[in-house]
């Protein structure tokens, strides 16, 4: 039986069905996503979606949807699904739907009177080609499938509207059509491994609604454009591929290409397997470099996310050439930053402060896995470099105070993860002594010490370790406070006494500038006012300005995003510092934490974990619909407690 399925009764509930996301990538950053019941809710929706260079770099749906009607005995059954203004279903070929199934790859089953079609949608590895084979499993008489095809060619973040500038052209290839709607793209191949014939009937289809941008106060009708529909002739037995790209391909080859791409994926037949098939969806490949992208449907390349979720999508996961081949495209971005030279890599917010800090921690993370001396020998010069890099004050948004600290200014610009703006400026101002920056400092400066030991350089450790002790009595003195708890952030003049979770990290990290009572302290504060099931809060219910759902406008959103909702990257860190604090005697409780993130795989986008939660009850997932750092810090935290379990 098949880990993801859903049976008949829920997929003909559209309340509940609408709100289940699927998700398939390939290595470019293109990707193919719908609902399970394949009606699309959000713009960003569509069956291929590929980035188009010559324009801009963002991705752009040009095949929205294929709607496949199923012709026997002169009658058309139309197993499409659209939403249209008013909230107005047409037509309801959910109701055909006897189960939905995503082993290998995402399985719907259609029974319509005495036909039993089963569809199969893969998304090419290595190639910005969508394929959909559709399986006449049954049938008494021959059968006719009629293929529609509903065309945007636009930005994935913008909306398309009826037009006399589209254009509808198209030209036979073979086994289909190319065509495009606009001059500036390229054209779209439409493909079938089986003899068809494309019958032109240009119309538009107006007042589609995704309600999901409805709901995040953005425009939300559209209107797509239908050059016409494919039909083909079947009996019972057939299988027909069909396939969109950019490219051409050979009709004959789609079966082969098909069952390739199917053997390549494992089947996601427990949580474990469906982390680790969302792992694999983060991978980007561009010219020779390789690297991670932060979530879909719409985050790029980002310096921050790419080393916290380094490890948790490679080292965990045991695949150690991906984590070196990431690192050195991340770290070659890195030495371009401080040497002053232009980017040569596709990374964004590489300048952000506790980028280069994160960069050691995901290096320390290696030498958990490959030993300190291995960790030395590649990656030694790296942290030493960083060190020197920021003590001689060349970061231009970090500065080295006399105390042994790290300074940043945060008032008109965000400078941390925390980086929603509204008005112009910081939502939450971050600035001054930052307490995960130093936090992360100090666990530079001891693991740089670890690292220099193995080269036996007495002279380095020694200093490294006066600095240590120099930002670990400041670090108390600056964010311990009489209650217990760390503070956020520390600024002449401002004093914020708001409980939030990046004080973690002083606890969950190898070296910490914190003793044993106040660790235990912080985990209490955590646990009591910041944990839930999906990670921790960004901000305490006993704090003023406590917003914990994400929802509404732009602006209403922009202020509870880091002001309440839940993270469960932050909530890997948290169970990090449980079992570092408090070993086997918290195992069965981090266990039982871990169920709140595999509930997520039947929920929100299937097989994976979304961009942040609401912070209370009964938390829902919000934002992206897939992240890389909660996926990364899931698949650690379970590392980790397999490890403890051993």
């Amino acid at each position: 039986m098949s880990y993801l399925k859903f049976e008949r009764a829920l997929m003909t509930n559209l309340q509940e069905s609408l709100r289940k996301e699927v998700l398939r990538t390939s290595r470019s950053g293109a990707y193919s996503s719908s609902t399970v019941v394949d009606c699309n809710t959000r713009k960003y929706h569509g069956l291929l979606v590929v980035p188009i260079p010559s324009i801009d770099d963002e991705n752009h749906v040009l095949l929205s949807s294929l709607d496949v009607s199923v012709v026997q005995h002169g009658a058309e059954f139309n197993l499409g699904l659209h939403l249209y203004q008013g909230g107005v279903c047409s037509p309801n070929g959910h109701k055909y739907i006897r189960e939905y199934s995503c082993d290998k790859v995402p399985t719907t089953i259609y029974r319509v009177g005495g036909v039993l079609l089963r569809k199969e949608i893969i998304f090419q590895t290595y190639n910005d080609r969508v394929m959909i084979r559709y399986t006449i499993d049954d049938a008494h008489s021959p059968v006719t499938l009629r293929m529609k095809p509903f065309l945007a060619f636009r930005r994935a973040d913008s909306l398309t509207h009826e037009n006399y500038q589209a254009l509808r052209d198209y030209k036979n290839v073979s086994g289909g059509i190319s065509t495009t709607m606009y001059s500036n793209y390229p054209p779209l191949y439409m493909q079938l491994s089986k003899k068809n014939e494309f019958i032109f009937c240009p119309n538009w289809y107006k007042g589609l609604e995704y309600y999901k941008e409805a709901d995040r106060g953005y425009e939300y009708i559209e209107d797509l454009y239908v050059p016409g529909y494919f039909e083909i002739q079947c009996k019972k037995g057939d299988e027909i591929v069909f396939a969109a790209s950019l490219e051409e391909i050979k009709p004959s080859t789609l079966r082969k290409t098909f069952n390739n791409e199917v053997e390549l994926r494992k089947p996601r037949d427990n949580f474990y397997n469906c982390l680790v098939a969302a792992a694999h969806q983060f991978h980007f490949k561009k010219n020779d470099e390789r690297y991670l992208l932060a979530g879909y449907p719409w985050f790029k390349v980002r310096a921050r996310d790419t080393f916290i979720s380094l490890p948790g999508l490679t080292l965990a996961i045991d695949e150690v050439e991906y984590y070196h081949a990431v690192m050195q495209t991340a770290l070659k971005g890195l030495y371009e930053f401080m040497d002053g030279k232009p980017l040569t890599v596709d990374i964004y917010e590489i300048e952000q402060p506790d980028v280069a800090l994160w960069a050691i921690w995901s290096i320390q993370q290696y030498a958990h896995k490959a030993g300190i001396e291995q960790a030395q020998k590649e990656y030694g010069k790296v942290v030493t470099d960083i060190i020197k890099y920021i003590e001689n004050g060349k970061h231009i948004n970090l500065t080295p105070k006399e105390n042994g600290l790290l300074h940043t200014e945060g008032r008109d610009k965000p400078m941390t993860w925390m980086n929603s703006m509204a008005g112009g400026k910081p939502v939450v101002p971050r600035t001054g002594y930052i307490v995960e920056i130093n936090a992360l400092w100090y666990n530079a400066l001891k693991f740089c010490a670890e690292l220099m030991a193995v080269t036996n350089n007495t002279e380095a450790i020694n200093d490294l370790e006066h600095r240590a002790e120099l930002a670990k009595q400041s670090f108390q003195s600056t964010f311990l406070t009489e209650s217990g708890y760390l503070l956020d952030y520390v600024e002449e003049g401002i004093v914020d006494m708001n409980v939030r979770p990046n004080m973690i990290f002083a606890v969950a990290l190898d070296h910490s500038p914190l003793e044993t009572p106040q660790q235990k302290s912080v985990l209490d504060f955590c646990t009591r006012e910041l944990l839930t099931p999906k990670g921790l809060r960004t901000l305490s219910p006993k704090s003023g300005g406590f917003n914990p759902m994400y929802i509404g406008p732009q602006t209403k959103r922009d202020y509870a995003y880091h002001n309440g909702t839940a993270w469960p990257w932050l909530g890997g860190f948290y169970m990090e510092a449980c079992l570092k604090v408090f070993k086997r005697t918290r195992l069965s409780f981090i266990q039982r934490q871990m169920v709140g993130y595999e509930d997520e795989m039947m929920y929100h986008a299937t097989g994976t974990i979304s961009e942040l939660f609401d912070g209370n009850p009964p938390f829902h997932g919000r934002g992206a619909m897939a992240f890389a750092m909660n996926v990364a810090e899931v698949l650690r935290s379970m590392k980790m407690i397999d490890q403890y379990k051993d």
